[in-house]
């Protein structure tokens, strides 16, 4: 039971972190593909003005990278293990990723969120291991980035949590983790509002 009320308080924690959008597609032009998509979606996010303009383009890139796998099937498959993980089957849910990743190594979301899953169980580094499989297939995944600085850091090693969380800022300026940074000697005492560390 203990265990059960942990992961449930660590799941609310970390619902920003990991949090990901209904899959949609994003639109785009006939002849645009999926990589000047992608580029053009982290070029608004990094330049977004306002908090409010910043999570829209994280919202945008969420559906964008749920969108991105590669049959239907995955895609359910993604959304049912989210239905299992909100109803604290925490085992269910990684049954479901387990099956995800193997038939779709290259999709990164999958990886994504059997990390959040492991993470969950208190499985932490198996966690950065799928955590590590996401950043190999998308370098710019701010929740995986953000995932890994929770990880480093429940795990005691703060000094190289903290860089991963720079890192997932330097992408996405209006984290809401951003608040967690720790100022660095010489450095800005607060991290700029909407600005990369």
């Amino acid at each position: 039971m203990r265990r059960l009320l942990r992961a449930v308080a660590l799941a609310a924690l970390f619902a920003a972190t990991i949090a990901f959008a209904p899959p949609a597609v994003v639109p785009a032009t006939a002849q645009e593909d999926a990589a000047a998509v992608r580029e053009r979606l982290f070029e608004r996010l990094l330049r977004a003005p306002t908090e409010a303009d910043g999570r829209a383009a994280e919202d945008a890139i969420w559906r964008f990278w749920m969108a991105q796998g590669p049959t239907a099937e995955i895609r359910k498959d993604i959304d049912r293990a989210m239905a299992r993980r909100s109803a604290y089957d925490f085992a269910g849910a990684k049954a479901i990723l387990d099956r995800v990743v193997e038939v779709a190594p290259g999709y990164a979301e999958g990886w994504n969120q059997r990390a959040f899953i492991l993470f969950l169980q208190d499985e932490l580094d198996e966690s950065l291991a799928d955590i590590d499989r996401a950043l190999a297939l998308e370098p710019r995944h701010f929740g995986a980035l953000s995932g890994r600085a929770h990880v480093l850091m429940r795990q005691g090693r703060m000094e190289l949590g903290q860089k991963a969380l720079r890192e997932a800022v330097a992408i996405h300026p209006w984290l809401k983790e951003r608040s967690m940074l720790i100022p660095v000697p010489g450095g800005p005492e607060t991290p700029p509002v909407g600005q990369g560390i």
